[in-house]
C-alpha cells in the first residue's frame, strides 16, 4: 500500500511539472495583460492552497486561517517597507518568518484540538487578526491599506517569480510527502492515537506541519502584496479562506496537483462570472458541497481512479489473451 502512494506521488509531482510547464508558455498566447493578472492571482491562490492542503489534506488538520497568515505575511512586508523603506527583498522573508513563527505558536495552542473546534479556533484567530490590523490606523492605515513598494515594473517578471515559487514548493512538498515525517503526517491524519501508540511525536509533527503551512501561507502573502502594490485586511477575509478551501476540496484534497488545479479551475471561473456578482460564490459552494458528497477525491481523484480502472482492465485482458494462446 505505501508502494502504491509512492507511485501516485511521483505520477502527481510529473502531472505537477506538465502542468505547471503548459502555465509557463501561455503569456505566449494570453497577450492581454488583465488576464496575465488573473493568472498571477491564480498562482498565488495556488500557493495558498497547497499550504493548506498539507495542513488538511495530509495531516487531517482543519484550519480557517490560511488567508490570515498570507495577511501576516504581507504585512510583516508591506510595514517593513512602508515605515522604514528597508527593500522588499528583506521585508518579504522578514514577512515570512513571521507568519511562521505565529503559525508554530498557534500550532501548539490548538494541537490538541480537532474538528470543529480546531476549525472554530482558527477562525477566530483570523478574524481577530483582520479586526486588529484594520483598526490600528496609526500603524496599518487600517482599511485604507499599505502603498507597497513593487518589486518589478513589468507584469511578466512577477509571472515567472510565482511560477518559480510554485515550481519550488511543490517539488519541495514532494519530497517532504516522500519523507518518513510525511508518512508521519499521514498516519496522523489517518488516525492520530494509533500513530501514538506506534511511537509518532503526535505533538511535534502536528506542530510542523502547522508552521510550514503558515510559511508557505506568509510567503504567498509576502509576494502577493508586492504584485497589487498594496497590503489591505481584504486579504483575511474568511471569503478568502473559503476559496482555498473550495480550490482544494475540488481539486483533490491530500494531493499534489489537486490544489494546482483547483486554484486554477476556480479563480478563472471566478472571473468569469464576475458580473454577476458576489452572487457567483454560492456556485462555488454549492460545488463544494457536491463534491464533498459525490466526489471526495476531487478532480484529479476522479481522474486517477479512471486511470487505475484502465489499467487493471488493460492488464486482466493481456492476462485472458496470453491465457488463450497457450
Amino acid at each position: 500500500m505505501r508502494g502504491g502512494s509512492r507511485i501516485r506521488t511521483v505520477r502527481e509531482l510529473r502531472v505537477s511539472i506538465l502542468f505547471l510547464a503548459i502555465v509557463a508558455v501561455l503569456p505566449y498566447f494570453v497577450i492581454v495583460p488583465y488576464w496575465r493578472g488573473v493568472l498571477i492571482v491564480a498562482m498565488y491562490f495556488a500557493l495558498v492552497s497547497a499550504a493548506w492542503n498539507l495542513l488538511a489534506g495530509y495531516t487531517g488538520q482543519f484550519s480557517l486561517a490560511p488567508a490570515a497568515f498570507a495577511m501576516i505575511g504581507g504585512y510583516g512586508s508591506g510595514l517593513l517597507c512602508y515605515h522604514f523603506g528597508i527593500s522588499p527583498w528583506i521585508g518579504i522573508p522578514c514577512g515570512t518568518l513571521a507568519a511562521t513563527v505565529i503559525g508554530l505558536m498557534l500550532g501548539r495552542i490548538v494541537l490538541r484540538l480537532r474538528g470543529p473546534y480546531l476549525a472554530l479556533t482558527t477562525l477566530a484567530f483570523a478574524e481577530i487578526v483582520r479586526l486588529v490590523i484594520s483598526n490600528e490606523y496609526e500603524i496599518t492605515r487600517g482599511d485604507l491599506g499599505l502603498s507597497v513598494t513593487p518589486l518589478f515594473e513589468h507584469q511578466l517578471n512577477y509571472y515567472y517569480l510565482f511560477l518559480f515559487l510554485l515550481v519550488v514548493v511543490q517539488i519541495g512538498l514532494y519530497y517532504l510527502v516522500r519523507s518518513r515525517a510525511g508518512l508521519y503526517l499521514q498516519a496522523i491524519r489517518d488516525d492520530d492515537l494509533a500513530a501514538s501508540g506506534r511511537g509518532v511525536n503526535v505533538v511535534l509533527w502536528k506542530t510542523v506541519s502547522f508552521a510550514v503551512s503558515s510559511g508557505i501561507c506568509g510567503l504567498a502573502g509576502a509576494f502577493y502584496v508586492h504584485f497589487i502594490r498594496l497590503a489591505s485586511p481584504e486579504l483575511g477575509l474568511i471569503l478568502q479562506t473559503g476559496l482555498v478551501i473550495a480550490m482544494v476540496v475540488i481539486g483533490g484534497m491530500g494531493t499534489l496537483i489537486g490544489p494546482l488545479i483547483g486554484a486554477f479551475l476556480v479563480q478563472l471561473s471566478s472571473e468569469a462570472l464576475r458580473e454577476v456578482g458576489l452572487s457567483h460564490m454560492l456556485f462555488f459552494a454549492l460545488t463544494v458541497i457536491l463534491f464533498g458528497r459525490f466526489f471526495r477525491s476531487g478532480i484529479w481523484g476522479g481522474i486517477d481512479f479512471l486511470r487505475d480502472k484502465w489499467e487493471t482492465r488493460s492488464e486482466s485482458k493481456e492476462i485472458m489473451e496470453a491465457g488463450g494462446s497457450e
